[in-house]
């Protein structure tokens, strides 16, 4: 009985905390696809004090195609069937960040808020270098590639901005809008992306 008397004041005081700890904090996990001068991804962890205040960690990647790609370079035609042109030369930017944020509810209902998030990230800037152009040849019937190159790679520090507007449509799940400014000394992304969270959304 003892025994039991125990258990149960351990699981009262764990749902206590938990129904304390969701009165003033939201944790959840997010991400968006979305475009812009790159086609960019990202995931995060966020967390929000009292409506109010908020925190992100998160990575994003940064994809399109290479600026520096000769003018006459030339696909393989297993590449381009195959992999949908993702082996040709790409410019690539990858971002571990954190930001802090300003949290405002736009509604009574609190299911439409805008999350004013500002931040700093270590980016790494991957680019082909190097071009050598090559003599086409012909492979069992398939057409090769007229350049071979090279990957280059840099890293420095980025500035983000971005604002988003969240819709927690349930305490649980909900929808994002997300523009986002990524500022770099050698490169710039900016573009807009849509996503859903997951999670404590709101008290």
């Amino acid at each position: 009985m003892k025994e039991i008397l125990i258990l149960l004041f351990i699981f009262v005081g764990i749902n206590t905390a938990s129904a304390q700890f969701a009165e003033n904090n939201a944790i959840y996990l997010s991400g968006e696809v979305g475009g812009g001068n790159y086609f960019n991804g990202d995931i995060n962890l966020n967390y929000v004090y009292k409506e109010n205040y908020s925190i992100k960690i998160g990575v994003s990647g940064n994809l399109r195609k290479a600026v520096s790609q000769p003018g006459d370079l030339r696909s393989s035609l297993t590449e381009s069937v195959f992999t949908f042109g993702l082996t040709n030369p790409k410019d690539q930017l990858d971002t571990y960040s954190v930001s802090l944020g300003k949290v405002v509810n736009l509604n009574k209902s609190r299911n439409i808020r805008a999350n004013l998030m500002f931040g700093v990230g270590y980016t790494t800037i991957t680019e082909p270098e190097n071009y050598e152009k090559v003599e086409v040849s012909i492979i069992g019937g398939m057409v090769m590639g007229n350049y071979t190159w090279d990957y280059g790679k840099r890293h420095g520090i980025s500035f983000i901005i971005n604002p988003k507007i969240e819709f927690p449509i349930t305490r649980y799940w909900g929808l994002t809008v997300s523009p986002m400014v990524q500022l770099n000394k050698d490169r710039t992304y900016f573009g807009i992306g849509i996503g859903s969270m997951i999670g404590l959304l709101r008290p």
